[in-house]
């Protein structure tokens, strides 16, 4: 791509001067005509030269002023518009329409064809007064304070006064067809939307600046070979569920060998029945002083505990003293003895 010389004219705060014009050899017929339509005085135009010099002279006017867009601002700062029911009397009290208004420094239609306005300079003082006075405040009642917010909203308007100083506006040089009397103009085929963007461009916002990383000191994981002091006291542990009272049983008074605890349950009364002893006066000691527990749990569903032994005793002395009397045969025997 070739490289864009533009005259001194297109620089910042440069004065304006007359504009300059490259055309080919061989001149477009619309170029021709638009010159033949804005020119009062009619001028020859047969050669390149004579309409390099027509288009010169004509956009060098003081008149030769070109429209680019027009674009609605605020008139103050958000906080100070005007609430109203009426949505039209809100609009009129509380905005206004700025034309963008500039001038042609640079006609190219050999490498680029192409156009390049530059803005005039009360174009520019609209655009930077309502940048300080309501753009800039808008954008500091947005934004959260911090130290350095006053310094950097001043350089954000500096930066915006060079821009718009700056700015030259190029487009395609058929725009040159929107040329009227006396060298102005207006842009034509939607151009001028093209230019309402390029403008809306130069309103940066105000960036706060962006948080600061604060770095979070993490514990490293002690490992199993390490010599740490230990936290695993610390770790609570989980509830157990409630006991409740009716499923804890009593302990039980019998031996825990048994290896059937059902086989009492599956006796029945004829089962337990005791074979009958020797008929006797009194009962032989022949055997445990006193019965085993197995004995004494079964006989106990069906007859009365037996009598201690110092009781049988007792009751076979007395039994053998009434015999002698002859009342042996009829001496009472003691409770539960068979005969």
């Amino acid at each position: 791509m070739p490289t864009v010389l533009l005259p001194s004219s297109a620089a910042a705060f440069a004065p304006r001067s007359s504009p300059n014009v490259v055309l080919t050899k061989k001149v477009a017929p619309w170029l021709t005509a638009t010159l033949k339509r804005v020119n009062r005085v009619k001028r020859p135009l047969n050669n390149v030269t004579q309409h390099t010099r027509c288009l010169t002279e004509t956009l060098s006017s003081q008149n030769a002023i070109w429209t680019l867009c027009s674009m609605m601002f605020t008139k103050a700062p958000e906080a100070e518009l005007r609430k109203d029911e009426n949505p039209l009397m809100e609009g009129l009290f509380n905005y206004q329409m700025i034309h963008i208004e500039a001038y042609v420094v640079h006609v190219d239609m050999v490498s680029r064809n192409e156009v390049a306005f530059k803005l005039t300079p009360e174009t520019i003082e609209s655009l930077v007064d309502y940048h300080q006075d309501i753009y800039s405040v808008d954008a500091a009642a947005n934004t959260w304070d911090w130290s350095g917010k006053q310094s950097q909203l001043k350089k954000l308007q500096e930066e915006f006064v060079q821009a718009a100083n700056k700015f030259v506006y190029r487009t395609d040089v058929e725009a040159l067809e929107g040329l009227e009397e006396d060298g102005a103009g207006e842009l034509l085929c939607g151009l001028s939307e093209e230019a309402k963007h390029a403008i809306s461009n130069m309103f940066v916002p105000l960036l706060p600046p962006p948080p600061r990383v604060v770095d979070v000191m993490r514990p490293v994981p002690l490992l199993p070979s390490s010599t740490g002091p230990e936290v695993w006291w610390n770790t609570p542990m989980p509830p157990s569920a409630p006991i409740e009272s009716w499923k804890v049983l009593p302990p039980s008074p019998a031996s825990t060998d048994d290896s059937n605890p059902n086989l009492w349950a599956s006796l029945s009364f004829s089962d337990a029945q005791l074979p009958s002893p020797t008929p006797s006066y009194c009962q032989p000691f022949t055997t445990a002083p006193y019965p085993s527990y197995d004995n004494m749990v079964t006989t106990s569903a069906v007859m009365a505990p037996l009598p201690l032994p110092s009781m049988l005793v007792q009751q076979c002395s007395t039994a053998a003293t009434m015999g002698g009397f002859g009342w042996g045969d009829f001496a009472p025997l003691p409770y539960g003895t068979t005969i």
